[in-house]
């Protein structure tokens, strides 16, 4: 049956449909051809619009990759950065842009995203035919790199449909401004009608409501406006009111103390409990970015003001609180080691009462005398030291860590290549739980176990993350390395998951093939290190406003 056309009333579980509905409008943006890109002196007008845009550990050359335009795609439907250079493009190029397409999903004949993975040898399908909001980022750049932004456009205007109505799991009701996890199209070649199905976290491992979809959604909405110079899309009251609604759930003030945000295991990229409950990494970094995204695209009128206000404050203690408190490098970690414990009132050092004796044994082998990086998560007497790859590189891209800090991370990936990057790139968190640790944590996670999937784990994604944050810093011989080592396996191994083992060199235990992620993920890497300009869709300026309150770290050096 057709939806009813009350858009505001609909009640519906976790399980939300478009069908015949009338999309009010939306559909009226959706059915609109993309407008033509506009004249360099519009994109600047956006920057103004940003906070100061510039590169940090890069030479001036460099200072113009946030304003410059991405360009259009060649004849021969091959990346035209490629098709630009006179090198050869390498032959996994042309397999990874045939894959990529071939997981395009469509409703009502057009472009709407892309599915997580195609296995071609796999019986069951899971949710892996779904389009997932954090998996779609990459699949959205490579297409805005290539001059292609209408599905990018359908997949914003979409999921902004999705987050309209009500959504409840297990009879409650989720925050009005909550992103879906992942939707599916249902084709029904009878009636030759097709629906949308959205899964708020129902459906999800853990029943988890995804915390990050709302945050992508905002830092792909700023890519694919920088990408095409386009504000109008930005500018519309649906996207307008789509942001302040995210911006409402996540700056709302409640009981906590801190300025991070409070989330639930399994909210983010690592789905599944790893003890990331608290503070974790990822979404601070992400919530950073988000926040300066939307500070850049809201209107200034009466509420967008009240939100760049709140933004603002934010933002400024944001930024102390991870700058200060979640960086990890050889003096802090000296530091913490000689905490004192049991300090009262506002002259404490030791603010969270961490136990030295907490401090894992691992740690002080790992830190390299140069090189740092932010912790996985600080809360009350607990500090979760590991290394997590996703929050590191987007602290970065979002200039949430300094100058000193970049360089630092950077330093720190080098120093210790064979842990975090070995056979396969990249780790997306080090090291592993093991023992009967694991078993606490995980729950017994048979899918979680030492050096797979999420726990130690090596991710192809996470390359094009790498390899911004690389051009970002200075160091594209990193990038180089990394995609060499990707290029040698990644085809042959038709595009796996993940991989399993402390050097990345077994395909994981339960890895999918022809995971769309990882394709697009390797695209968006070689495309950028090509062509470095690209890096202006997803890497923000330095705010001179939001001055370093920290000393520099010890890994600094001129």
């Amino acid at each position: 049956m057709e939806c009813v056309k009350e858009y505001q009333l609909r009640n519906v579980s976790s399980h939300c449909s478009i069908s015949g509905m009338d999309d009010f409008d939306l559909s009226k943006l959706l059915d609109k051809p993309d407008k033509p890109r506009l004249n360099i002196e519009r994109q600047r007008s956006f920057d103004e619009r940003s906070l100061s845009e510039l590169s940090i550990g890069l030479s001036r050359a460099l200072d113009t990759y946030d304003t410059a335009y991405s360009p259009g795609r060649s004849a021969l439907n091959t990346p035209a950065s490629s098709a630009r250079n006179s090198f050869e493009p390498h032959p996994m190029v042309a397999e990874a842009w045939e894959a990529l397409r071939q997981s395009l999903v469509y409703f009502r004949d057009q472009p709407v995203g892309t599915i997580a993975a195609y296995d071609h040898f796999s019986e069951e399908v899971v949710n892996y035919d779904q389009v997932f909001v954090r998996d779609f980022v990459p699949s959205a750049l490579a297409f805005l790199m290539n001059g292609e932004p209408e599905i990018v456009k359908n997949f914003l205007l979409r999921t902004l449909q999705l987050q309209g109505w009500e959504k409840r799991i297990d009879r409650f009701k989720l925050g009005e401004g909550a992103m879906p996890a992942s939707f599916k199209v249902l084709h029904d070649p009878v009636r030759k009608t097709d629906t949308i199905v959205a899964d708020f976290g129902e459906s999800a491992i853990g029943r988890v409501a995804p915390v990050d979809s709302g945050f992508w959604w905002i830092i792909l909405l700023r890519a694919y406006t920088k990408s095409t110079g386009d504000l109008t899309l930005a500018e519309t009251p649906d996207c307008q009111k789509g942001m302040r609604l995210i911006l409402s759930l996540c700056l709302s003030e409640g009981f906590d103390t801190f300025p991070t945000l409070l989330c639930a295991d399994g909210c983010s990229m690592i789905d599944r409990s790893m003890g990331i409950y608290g503070y974790p990494v990822e979404i601070q970094a992400l919530f950073f970015m988000a926040l300066r995204c939307a500070l850049g695209m809201l209107k200034h009128d009466t509420e967008g003001k009240e939100f760049i206000e709140r933004i603002v404050k934010r933002l400024h203690a944001l930024s102390y609180h991870m700058r200060s408190y979640f960086w990890l490098d050889f003096q802090q970690l000296n530091d913490i080691y000689r905490y004192k414990t049991e300090e009262y009132s506002h002259t404490a050092v030791n603010k969270f009462n961490v136990i030295p004796d907490s401090i894992p044994e691992w740690v002080f082998d790992f830190m390299p005398t140069r090189g740092g990086y932010f912790i996985g998560n600080v809360s009350p007497a607990r500090m979760d030291m590991r290394w997590f790859a996703l929050g590191n590189c987007v602290a970065i891209l979002s200039c949430l860590a300094t100058a000193e800090q970049a360089v630092a991370i950077m330093d720190l990936i080098e120093a210790r290549w064979e842990e975090l990057v070995g056979e396969m790139p990249l780790k997306i968190c080090y090291p592993a739980i093991e023992s009967h640790e694991w078993r606490i944590v995980t729950g017994c996670d048979p899918k979680n176990t030492r050096w797979s999937y999420h726990n130690g784990g090596s991710w192809p994604v996470l390359l094009w993350l790498l390899t911004a944050a690389c051009i970002k810093t200075g160091r594209p011989q990193i990038a180089r390395r990394a995609i060499d080592l990707a290029e040698s396996r990644m085809l042959k191994d038709s595009w796996p998951e993940y991989y399993d083992g402390k050097l990345g060199r077994y395909v994981g235990k339960q890895a999918r093939k022809y995971q769309t992620w990882s394709i697009a993920g390797y695209l968006v890497a070689k495309m950028m290190l090509e062509d470095p300009s690209h890096l202006g869709m997803i890497s923000l300026g330095e705010d001179k406003q939001m001055k370093p309150l920290i000393k520099r770290s010890s890994s600094w050096t001129c």
